[in-house]
């Protein structure tokens, strides 16, 4: 598969992705205005400020959706020249509004329930409005599940979140409704210490969503499963001998691109790196949707068994050392008397402290022979 093919499917795909998006967020629009007009009416009949937040709470949650919408149609712009890679990343800063309209409702909510604790308000439930408040909370489990679950199916984080808000919200309703029928029974007053109890749970949600949003935004960690897996389907050519520094670079959900270095004989000639660089490129991208955008080479020495042994004595004195996690790219040039290999280091060391010990050591060992060693980054599990 070109890689033409690969662009044209991935916006196949990102097509499909936003209609569910759209569907999904119109959706989480209706039944929230349909729950703001019902609970606006029964706080302010009731005068019971837990029902009026939870109202305006629901209005946040049908701007949160739109929001959504929004992030989603802006995110599947095509590439242009100032933003070649396309526009996904766009979807990560409307979660990170949704997150912040979250933590914003929680701490305005917060800041209320306190002010009715200080100067409490004598509420009035009627059947009617215990009704309404309990089918409230069903439709806010039940939209809270359909949201979610169609978030994974698209892979956004957006979608995620307001499902995430929505069952924070269905929690809300239940407490307001066990509030208010502990005051109907029994005449005791509570809807104000619930809503703060819950408002905490809410700033708490709102941060983590936001902390996550950040961190994708940031760059964060690879998946192991996805590198993992790319590292397995190449490792299955006959001709390499390892993959490495599998480095990914994410533009948004079902937007990853991908760079390789893998190992091969020093015998291979550039027709048969090309062809085997296509092959990898397409096996990738049809098994994983990751698109290859480079493949790097090293070579390894086929012609002299002696380099063997210098390669393992070399690995053991590396990887005695608990921050060195990995040696690859060995090769030694008999004609030059080069040997140049990487190694991956953890963060638990500078990575000049390491490489100035690793040049000490193997000089050492090999003083007759020039180095050359670069020092690769812990990105992905080796």
């Amino acid at each position: 598969m070109s890689e033409k093919e690969q662009l044209n499917e991935t916006a196949e795909l990102a097509v499909d992705r936003n209609k569910i998006i759209v569907k999904t967020s119109i959706v989480g629009i209706a039944a929230n205005l349909f729950l703001v007009a019902f609970k606006a009416v029964v706080g302010l009949l009731s005068h019971s400020i837990a029902v009026i937040l939870d109202a305006v709470n629901n209005l946040s949650d049908a701007l949160s959706s739109v929001i959504t919408i929004v992030g989603a149609k802006l995110a599947n712009r095509q590439p242009d020249k100032k933003h070649p890679l396309g526009h996904g990343r766009i979807e990560y800063i409307s979660a990170m509004v949704v997150a912040a309209i979250v933590l914003y409702a929680g701490i305005t909510s917060l800041v209320e329930s306190v002010k009715k604790i200080i100067t409490p308000e004598e509420a009035d439930y009627s059947v009617i409005s215990l009704i309404i408040i309990a089918a409230a909370v069903g439709v806010k489990l039940v939209l809270s599940r359909y949201v979610k679950a169609q978030g994974r199916i698209a892979n956004s984080q957006s979608l995620i979140a307001s499902g995430s808000d929505a069952g924070f919200d269905a929690i809300l309703s239940l407490s307001v409704l066990a509030s208010a029928l502990i005051y109907t029974i029994w005449g005791i007053s509570l809807e104000a210490y619930v809503g703060a109890f819950i408002s905490l749970f809410i700033i708490k949600a709102g941060i983590e969503m936001l902390m996550e949003t950040i961190n994708d935004i940031l760059g964060k960690r690879a998946d192991p499963e996805i590198t993992n897996k790319i590292k397995k389907i190449i490792s299955e050519e006959p001709d390499v001998r390892g993959a490495y520094d599998v480095f990914l670079n994410n533009y948004g959900p079902e937007k990853n691109y991908a760079s390789v270095h893998i190992e091969l004989p020093d015998t291979m000639t550039v027709d048969k790196v090309d062809a085997l660089s296509r092959r990898i490129q397409a096996r990738v991208y049809t098994e994983t949707g990751v698109i290859l955008t480079g493949v790097g080479v090293y070579s390894y020495n086929t012609s002299n068994t002696e380099i063997a042994h210098m390669r393992n004595a070399i690995l053991e004195k590396v990887m005695s050392h608990d921050w060195a996690l990995q040696l690859h790219g060995f090769y030694v040039d008999e004609e030059t008397k080069l040997i140049r290999f990487d190694v991956v280091m953890s963060f638990d060391i500078d990575s000049k402290d390491g490489l100035q010990t690793i040049y000490e050591e193997v000089s050492a060992m090999y003083p007759d022979y020039k180095l050359l060693i670069a020092p690769d980054v812990d990105i992905s599990d080796v």
